[in-house]
């Protein structure tokens, strides 16, 4: 597929065909486009859960779920069908451990010299990788995140070192019937409103572009 087709075709999916699994070469195709993702210092922090048997996505689904969500139910028997779940995790310690080193010149592991944490941002261009590879083999894939007052118990069942913290995850799978997402009504940003040359303007041109 081109590149310009696997953009036109990007979008986030949230239900599956149960009955198609994921052929593991796809799965592999997968893991090592995300290791492709650059990274400060080529520092490469990052760690990925890969959950393929339904138990695991089962005990997935068990320890993440936010039991006071209203909408969990819906969101959550769409979502467990898909056959793949990929969870993105970064790893501090691996860019404040490269950047101490004598080629970069810093001699400590201060995280304040760290304008931004580039551990995450880096683990989100591997996550986004992924994503694209699914759209280029004709998968569908969404990307979302643990929620915070289940990071722990996500952590303590599935053995996850306490250095790696999940940035994101990602279902994988054959599209199926699926519905649209209420956002898209918004519509894209116009680009004025969000591109600035030479210096950041303002515009009074609220709402929401048609393209």
């Amino acid at each position: 597929m081109e590149f310009d087709e696997v953009l036109r075709r990007r979008r986030m999916i949230r239900t599956y065909d149960p009955d198609r699994p994921v052929p593991p070469e796809i799965v592999d195709k997968l893991i090592r486009h995300a290791l492709r993702a650059p990274s400060a210092g080529f520092s490469q922090g990052w760690g990925f859960l890969v959950l393929r048997d339904q138990a695991d996505r089962d005990l997935y689904w068990s320890v993440t779920a936010e039991q006071d969500d209203a909408t969990a139910g819906s969101w959550l028997d769409r979502m467990r069908t898909a056959p793949l779940i990929i969870v993105a995790l970064s790893n501090k310690s691996a860019y404040l451990d490269r950047y101490a080193q004598a080629d970069k010149g810093w001699t400590g592991r201060d995280e304040k010299r760290w304008p931004v944490p580039y551990w995450d941002i880096d683990t989100g261009f591997a996550a986004l990788l992924i994503h694209l590879t699914a759209v280029n083999e004709e998968l569908g894939s969404l990307f979302f995140g643990v929620p915070a007052a289940r990071v722990g118990a996500f952590r303590e069942a599935f053995g996850v070192p306490e250095e790696f913290t999940p940035v994101g995850v990602l279902t994988v799978g054959y599209p199926a019937a699926d519905k649209r997402s209420p956002s898209l009504r918004r519509g894209h940003r116009p680009v004025d409103e969000v591109v600035h040359h030479g210096r950041w303007a303002t515009t009074d041109r609220p709402g929401a572009s048609d393209i």
